[in-house]
C-alpha cells in the first residue's frame, strides 16, 4: 500500500487534570528524522514519544508538538496547609515582640503567603500514560492520512505507466519500419554516388545498421521495469516502497537515455524525450512515497 510522507494530524484529549495536544507535521526525507517537543514536566516522555514514532512510521522527518494544559484550580480543590499557618503565626508573635507597631495580619494575607495554600498534585503517571495514549490516537490519524494522499500518488503514477507502456508498444512495431526505411535511405545513398553495390555488401551494411539500431532489449527492459513498478504500486504490502520505487525510476531512465542514443529516426527519438517525461513526473512523486 503505497503512503505518502507529507501529512498532518492532531489530537485534543480531555480529562480531569487537564487537556493534552499533539500535532504531527510529516514531510519527505530519506530516512526517518523525528523532531520532538515537549513541555519541560514532560520531557522524560522523550524516549517513549520516539519509539511510538519508529513503530508506525519508517520514512520521513516528523515534527511531534505536545502541549498541556492543567485543569483550573478552584477553591473547592485547594486546602490550607496547617502546618505552615502555625509557623507563620509563631513567626509573626516573634516580630510584633520587637515592632509594637505592626498592624495584624488579616486572613487574606495569611492566605497569600507561599506554601500556605496547597492545590492536590498531579499524578504524573496517570497523565504521561495518558499523553501516550492521546499520542498513539494522532500517530494512526496521520497513517490514515499518509494513506489517502498515497492512493492519490498511486493514481497519478498509474496513469504515466499506461501512457508509457503505448509509447513502448508502438515502438516495438515500428522496427520493422524502420529498418525498411533505413534500408531505402542507405540505396537512394548509393544511387547518388553511382556506386555499384553487390547484394553480399548491402546486406553488411543493413547487418551493422541493425545493430545500432536493435533496441529490442531496451524496450524488453523497459517493459519489464514498468510492470514491476506497477506491481509495487498495487501491492498490499505495508512495507516502505519509496526505495525500491526510486531505485526503478533509476532504470528506467537509463533505458530511456539508451533508446534515444540508438534512434534512427525522429519518431523514436520522441519517443524517448516522452519516456524521459513521464519517468520524470514518476520520479517527483515518489519522492514522497514512504
Amino acid at each position: 500500500m503505497i503512503k505518502s510522507m507529507t501529512a498532518f494530524a492532531r489530537e485534543e484529549y480531555k480529562k480531569e487534570f487537564g487537556v493534552i495536544t499533539w500535532e504531527l507535521r510529516s514531510v519527505n526525507h530519506r530516512y526517518l528524522e523525528p523532531f520532538v517537543r515537549l513541555p519541560d514536566d514532560f520531557r522524560v516522555l522523550e524516549g517513549d514519544v520516539r519509539n511510538c514514532i519508529k513503530s508506525v512510521l519508517s520514512r520521513g522527518k516528523v515534527e511531534c508538538t505536545m502541549s498541556f494544559k492543567g485543569a483550573d484550580e478552584s477553591a473547592q480543590n485547594v486546602v490550607v496547609n496547617a502546618a505552615a499557618v502555625e509557623q507563620l503565626s509563631i513567626l509573626c508573635a516573634s516580630v510584633e515582640k520587637q515592632f509594637n507597631s505592626l498592624n495584624d495580619l488579616t486572613a487574606l494575607d495569611v492566605l497569600k503567603w507561599p506554601g500556605v495554600m496547597d492545590a492536590p498534585k498531579m499524578d504524573f503517571e496517570i497523565v504521561s500514560h495518558a499523553a501516550i495514549f492521546a499520542l498513539e490516537n494522532a500517530l494512526a490519524e496521520l497513517v490514515e492520512t499518509r494513506e489517502r494522499e498515497g492512493q492519490k500518488l498511486g493514481k497519478i503514477i498509474e496513469e504515466r505507466l499506461d501512457a508509457m507502456q503505448e509509447i513502448v508498444a508502438e515502438v516495438k512495431t515500428r522496427i520493422p519500419l524502420i529498418l525498411v526505411n533505413s534500408r531505402n535511405r542507405l540505396l537512394e545513398r548509393f544511387g547518388e554516388l553511382s556506386l555499384q553495390l553487390d547484394n553480399d555488401r548491402l546486406e553488411q551494411e543493413m547487418v551493422l545498421i541493425t545493430q545500432k539500431a536493435d533496441v529490442d532489449e531496451e524496450l524488453t527492459r523497459l517493459e519489464t521495469h514498468l510492470d514491476e513498478v506497477r506491481r509495487i504500486v498495487n501491492t498490499k504490502d505495508s512495507k516502505p516502497m519509496g526505495r525500491r520505487l526510486d531505485f526503478l525510476m533509476q532504470e528506467l531512465n537509463r533505458e530511456a537515455n539508451t533508446l534515444c542514443s540508438k534512434s534512427m529516426d525522429s519518431e523514436t527519438t520522441r519517443a524517448g524525450i516522452d519516456l524521459k517525461v513521464y519517468i520524470e513526473q514518476m520520479r517527483e512523486q515518489v519522492q514522497n512515497i514512504e
